[in-house]
């Protein structure tokens, strides 16, 4: 079933002479299935939107639908949601609380009222998916790299196994080699589990790189939500939110602007380097 949000707005202060209304009149249908990236300047309200996914926050104003149903309705069972709806967040020492990783991944399905064995398996399964070592299953999460500790950390949820996974800048402090670890063993998740990912970031090559549909969120907005490549088209306009376009792109757009017939609307590396061959071997014509 679909996530959607109808009207969604967030006043934070309100009754305050000082109100910050960090989400304006949002509207999305998140479905099952798709690989979605969320950018936005530092204050855009992308964190705030995630946090309302699965229930961490409720709107002031508007409604939040899962499986048909108000989350906000006084009957429904948030503790059922969060086992379909698993939030990640940004630092993963957040969510890591147990004596070693093992019995942290244990800790989400045993709550969830699975047995010792249950939630056990759950847990080797988990780990096993997101490539974690298995000489660190009984370490302490304290002694952990911040990679392992992100691993570790979407472990935990997947060990629920949730319908969505809502990352919140899953790679952030890592250097590229870690990053990119992160965001292939994501990419393969959602490949092989079909499960939606939800991927808050502010890096522009990720976004373009792995995901299907971009929502950018500008004061609590959403400015635009479509493909990376229509949305990597509106270049002064992300430019004047703070954002920008993934380097590839500018590079060929800079190279199209002097005269060599590259694709001014490439998005990766590859795609760059596949089309500056072309240009400069004649392939173009």
């Amino acid at each position: 079933m679909p996530l959607i949000l109808d009207h969604v707005s967030q006043v934070y202060n309100a009754d305050t002479e000082t109100p910050v209304r960090a989400l304006d009149d949002v509207s999305l249908v998140l479905p099952e299935g798709q690989f979605i990236g969320i950018i936005g300047h530092t204050g855009s309200g992308k964190s705030t939107l995630v946090q309302h996914l699965n229930g961490l926050m409720l709107p002031t104003s508007g409604n939040v639908y899962y499986n048909g149903r108000d989350i906000a309705d006084k009957d429904f069972d948030k503790k059922d949601l969060r086992k379909h709806v698993g939030l990640v967040f940004q630092y993963p020492e957040h969510q890591l609380f147990e004596t070693d990783v093992f019995a942290d991944v244990c800790f989400g399905p045993k709550n969830m009222g699975l047995s010792k064995k249950e939630a056990e398996l759950a847990a080797f399964d988990a780990l096993r998916k997101v490539d974690f070592p298995t000489e660190l299953y009984y370490a302490s999460v304290f002694e952990l790299s911040g990679g392992q500790k992100r691993r570790a950390a979407i472990a935990g949820v997947l060990a629920m196994k949730p319908d969505f996974l809502v990352l919140d800048e899953p790679t952030a402090g890592l250097d590229p080699v870690g990053r990119y670890e992160i965001l292939d063993m994501v990419s393969a998740l959602h490949k092989e589990s079909g499960m939606t990912i939800i991927l808050v970031s502010h890096s522009m090559e990720d976004v373009a790189r792995y995901v299907e549909r971009v929502i950018v969120m500008d004061r609590g907005k959403v400015a635009y939500d479509d493909t990376p490549r229509e949305v990597f088209t509106h270049e002064k306009e992300l430019e004047a939110m703070g954002l920008g376009i993934p380097e590839s792109t500018r590079i060929a757009r800079m190279l199209k602007g002097k005269g060599i017939d590259v694709d001014p609307d490439v998005l990766t590396v590859n795609e760059a380097a596949d089309s500056i061959f072309a240009a400069v071997t004649g392939r173009n014509k």
